[in-house]
């Protein structure tokens, strides 16, 4: 991959007022692909504006994947990537799914450590901060007409960022009933961009009635929950975990993997299966409803402490962090940041 050395770098952001996506770091990965040559030009050059035409189809038929990860610093300024070759997997199955061409998991995986090795300086170090990465495919083709491109370009940016939303502390969940952001057969396991901009409306309007977002039923019956807001969902019932099953019209989460192996490991009972709104409202009133939590490449684990349904606010937990989500957030983090032995092989040390 050919590097244009970029002369004039940026100067450092606050580490203690990041938020979230509001910087960049000073390059990026860029890449053409044709139907002819295949993937050329592939480079890691300054970051800067792109240039399209207003006929390209991305504007029109919404042809757009996306990834998110990290790179995280420890103590001894070592640097760690963690799981890249399943983003590196779950990119390429989006791209089939969207009719899109792939890039070979170990050669994503060593454009990003490539990348992450440039921009290393970039990488806080306080609580809760990490280099956000953020890989990304549209079609440039510029034609007008429902079809598959014969044009792409793929990016790859960066971000320092920090505490995602309200972070690790209890949100307020509206559990929608008139949206629905997926339906079995459609886009709900794939990362494009369509896919997320279907649940914004129901996102606003929960957040006009004082809620943090919405927490999605299934789109055939309206009964099964799905995901909260943008993140995997576990809810806790008596002595058992549950977690709607993903690859259908649930988002193969990355965190939502390795917490399932967590927790599995420490000897809880992990099940993947459907469960009811009403299920849930029947452990609350009958107290065997423990936690409630969302998991995410951005936020790691977001503990629920309210659920609106049907008008009525369902408290979880005295609206604190429960243990469960408290166990994995803190074993995920650690072995992130390398403060915790990786014994799952997760991290790739850069």
């Amino acid at each position: 991959m050919k590097l244009e050395t970029n002369k004039t770098l940026k100067r450092k952001p606050d580490n203690t007022k990041l938020g979230f996506g509001k910087y960049f770091t000073d390059y990026m990965i860029s890449a053409t692909y044709t139907k002819e040559k295949g993937w050329i030009n592939k480079k890691i050059s300054k970051y800067k504006s792109i240039s399209l035409e207003p006929s390209s189809l991305v504007f029109h038929y919404a042809q757009e994947t996306f990834e998110g990860l990290k790179a995280y610093k420890n103590e001894k300024n070592e640097v760690f990537l963690f799981r890249p070759e399943m983003n590196a997997r779950r990119f390429q199955l989006s791209n089939q799914r969207m009719c899109m061409p792939t890039i070979e998991i170990n050669e994503f995986v060593e454009d990003i450590i490539q990348l992450i090795k440039l921009e290393k300086d970039w990488i806080p170090t306080l609580p809760q901060t990490s280099l956000y990465i953020r890989p990304f495919m549209f079609a440039s083709e510029h034609v007008i007409g429902v079809k598959p491109a014969i044009e792409y370009k793929y990016f790859v940016i960066c971000s320092p960022v920090g505490i995602y939303h309200q972070g690790f502390s209890c949100s307020k969940l509206l559990i929608e009933t008139n949206y629905v952001r997926a339906i079995r057969g459609g886009t709900g396991a794939v990362k494009c961009g369509a896919n997320y901009a279907i649940g914004l409306l129901a996102d606003k309007k929960a957040k006009e009635q004082g809620y943090d977002g919405v927490l999605w039923l299934d789109g055939i019956h309206q009964k099964y929950i799905e995901e909260c807001g943008t993140m995997n969902c576990f809810v806790v019932i008596n002595d058992e975990i549950i977690t709607p099953p993903a690859g259908i019209s649930v988002l193969e989460g990355i965190t939502r993997d390795s917490t399932i192996t967590i927790l599995k490991d420490k000897g809880y009972k992990v099940s993947e299966k459907q469960i009811s709104i009403d299920e849930i409202i029947t452990a609350h009133y009958n107290n065997s409803l423990k936690e409630i939590f969302g998991t995410g490449t951005a936020a790691v684990i977001s503990p629920v402490g309210t659920i609106n349904y049907q008008n009525k606010d369902y408290v979880i937990n005295n609206n604190k962090v429960g243990e469960i989500a408290s166990l994995v957030y803190n074993t995920l983090t650690g072995i992130q940041q390398g403060k915790l032995v990786d014994k799952y092989n997760y991290t790739i040390k850069i």
